[in-house]
């Protein structure tokens, strides 16, 4: 069986699903892939429930690489059980709850839960494999930020990425501008993130931000083209993410600085931005996967 036929042959009934979950994983044998697709519910973005899934997933690839002497995954691909959206960012009908109730510590919580996850991928988990992002959908706010976590980002034409967070007077906190700026720079992050904008995948990739442009429906093909070409010259491929790793290092401390700095910001948002952000809540609303 080719490697197109596989990824086709697995979809989702051979995804292992749980009663009321939110993520939905498989496992590729043949070529040793972890795939671990999100379905954030009510909305798809990412729910506590959510996260606290995708590290219990992670949780278990860890277990299963040491029980196996580090041979049972050489990829973890992260991607998206809802159609048209890999996933719409951060829970904002949770923050303005917590804004209302003037809740940092759940505010900070928040983002300490996304952050973890993130700089695990980042460092792919201290483990001898790849993280892959494959986006097939809209990648806004916090999705952008989960997808720029991984070694290597693939993206099917006409989807839509930006950080629209500053249109309700608030910023991407949990990791854009410190792994943004290490792929395009610090002035074009800044730049992306005040702007607003929300840029399609092609322009997204002209930037230097994607590594792979797929076709529209070919994102899965591409993470296989990929996986063979790595393949040919392992060495030189998993040498090169290793020098990633020491050239552009990400440290936790600036993460965490920057989370604590996004909670006390959004403590500050006026009536007139938490509006803003009602009505982008709502936009979040009619993209519900129940």
């Amino acid at each position: 069986m080719s490697n197109v036929a596989a990824i086709r042959d697995f979809p989702r009934e051979n995804l292992k699903i749980h009663p009321q979950s939110q993520l939905r994983t498989h496992y590729d044998e043949k070529n040793k892939i972890g795939w671990f697709l999100m379905r954030g519910s009510p909305t798809p973005c990412f729910t506590l429930k959510l996260l606290s899934e995708i590290n219990t997933y992670l949780d278990g690839v860890k277990l299963d690489m040491q029980k196996t002497n580090g041979k049972k995954y050489n990829y973890l691909v992260v991607g998206s059980d809802v159609e048209g959206v890999f996933n719409l960012g951060g829970d904002l009908e949770l923050f303005s709850q917590y804004i209302d109730d003037r809740d940092r510590e759940s505010l900070l919580s928040y983002a300490l839960k996304c952050i973890d996850i993130l700089y695990r991928n980042i460092y792919h988990y201290n483990l001898d494999l790849t993280t892959i992002s494959l986006i097939q959908g809209d990648a806004l706010g916090g999705g952008f930020e989960a997808a720029l976590s991984s070694n290597i980002i693939i993206a099917e034409r006409g989807v839509k990425i930006g950080f629209p967070e500053v249109l309700f007077n608030l910023f991407p906190g949990m990791g854009a501008y410190s792994l943004l700026s290490r792929k395009i720079g610090f002035t074009a992050a800044e730049k992306m993130i005040l702007s607003g904008e929300i840029f399609s995948s092609e322009q997204i990739h002209d930037m230097g931000v994607i590594d792979i442009l797929a076709n529209k429906g070919e994102g899965e093909v591409a993470v296989y083209r990929y996986i063979k070409a790595a393949k040919k010259a392992e060495n030189t491929y998993n040498s090169m993410r290793k020098l990633k790793d020491i050239c552009n290092p990400v440290n936790y401390q600036e993460l965490t600085e920057i989370a604590t700095l996004w909670a006390d910001a959004a403590l500050k948002l006026s009536p007139r931005d938490l509006r803003m952000m009602h009505r982008l809540i709502r936009r979040q609303n009619t993209r519900a996967t129940d």
